[in-house]
């Protein structure tokens, strides 16, 4: 099956509310379930396996008291900068031949074609947060198996910077903030619980041949803080802890 591209905000949409599906199976106690592969997905990978690393998605924002998500770009830097590090630091740890991602040049057709790249893995990778971790909502033509796929678009990767795989890696943080804060301590009085900020996020590792999604894991929980160097190195090493290479 091949999946329709969506728009930025529809799949931040899809990401938010299956996080928030997660966290209310009870998942939240957990750093991250089970990660997901193609049983075909040798591991660890072949010496001399090229594995290009995607520019990390990462977002931060604030909690208002009515539970909306603003995003802070003060934040939001300085958590790219440190999810960045704690994901070339934990990469290089590996048997893998590394190959960082360059953007194209702005306005080029290169340009146009990796982006719309980026949110297609955002989009497929909330597709199976919400149809491979919710149990009612698993589709029955993929109960049994795990097959997603960005497409043969992927090739121009492997084209371009001649990588057998891509690391594809979003994180989003959320902080609660004093409204909200306040708000969860009222409605606590009542017995109701009110969340504050959810860290989630995903990981893919994707055939470039095929563009075939090989290996996935989801990382949703109710603590961390990408702002901190150290915060960010954990939430990176406990995504990637099964990765097959």
């Amino acid at each position: 099956m091949r999946p329709v591209t969506s728009r930025p905000l529809d799949a931040a949409r899809l990401l938010r509310a299956a996080a928030t599906m997660l966290l209310a199976a009870g998942l939240a106690g957990c750093v991250a379930t089970t990660a997901l592969k193609r049983p075909d997905l040798s591991a660890p990978a072949p010496a001399g396996t090229r594995v290009l690393l995607m520019t990390p998605n990462v977002e931060l924002s604030e909690v208002t008291a009515a539970g909306l998500e603003e995003p802070n770009a003060e934040w939001t830097a300085l958590g790219t900068h440190n999810v960045a590090s704690a994901l070339a630091q934990f990469m290089g740890k590996r048997k893998v031949q590394l190959v960082p991602y360059r953007e194209p040049d702005a306005g080029s057709d290169a340009a146009h074609a990796h982006v719309q790249l980026q949110k297609l893995h955002e989009a497929v990778g909330g597709t199976i947060l919400v149809h491979r971790y919710n149990q009612a909502a698993i589709l029955p033509t993929k109960a049994d198996r795990f097959d997603w796929t960005l497409g043969t678009d992927t090739r121009r990767l492997r084209q371009e910077f001649g990588a057998d795989y891509a690391l594809f890696l979003l994180l989003h943080d959320s902080y609660a903030s004093g409204g909200r804060v306040a708000m969860i301590i009222a409605m606590a009085a009542f017995g109701v619980a009110v969340h504050g900020g959810i860290q989630r996020g995903f990981a893919s590792l994707v055939d470039l041949r095929t563009g075939d999604v090989a290996w996935f894991n989801v990382l949703v929980r109710g603590a961390g803080d990408l702002r901190t160097p150290e915060s960010a190195s954990d939430a990176v090493s406990t995504l990637l802890a099964e990765v097959p290479l």
